[in-house]
């Protein structure tokens, strides 16, 4: 139970690396920019990325309690740096064209790892699916702020 714990933990500590930056720019420079058809209001995202980090977290306890540490739960771990990674580039350093380079090796990294989980523990591979899908959305919207606000 512990390693359950640890597991979502760190997935919610990845996720709340940049909650600082972004709490920062919501009324500043992300405030000011023109967003995309489709851009979910600020609360449902912190919601959206809450529940994904909790599933991703038991994804990999899943996948960890078959296998115990190996190249799928690396993938996972490599994923969410990642992941970790595209709030400083997006809200810290004002930059949607650095965000979409983190996001779409994100985007490659997660189709990797449940791909990975889907040979280890099938139920943890559907846990990651929201994730991606969830991902792809902000490709979009990554993409969308980009053209938008032009820089």
């Amino acid at each position: 139970m512990l390693a359950l714990v640890g597991f979502v933990g760190l997935s919610l500590l990845a996720g709340a690396v940049g909650g600082s930056l972004i709490a920062h720019s919501l009324h500043g420079w992300y405030g000011s920019l023109t967003a995309p058809p489709g851009t979910p209001p600020n609360w449902a995202i912190g919601l959206v990325w809450s529940g994904l980090y909790v599933m991703m977290g038991l994804a990999a306890w899943l996948v960890w309690r078959r296998t115990g540490v190996g190249r799928s739960l690396r993938l996972w771990g490599w994923q969410l740096g990642v992941n970790a990674l595209w709030t400083p580039a997006f809200f810290g350093l004002h930059s949607p064209p650095l965000a979409l380079a983190v996001v779409l090796v994100l985007l490659g990294l997660i189709a990797v790892t449940v791909r990975a989980f889907q040979r280890i523990q099938p139920v943890a591979a559907w846990l990651m699916l929201p994730y991606l899908a969830w991902t792809a959305f902000a490709t979009y919207l990554t993409i969308g702020f980009w053209w938008l606000n032009p820089i």
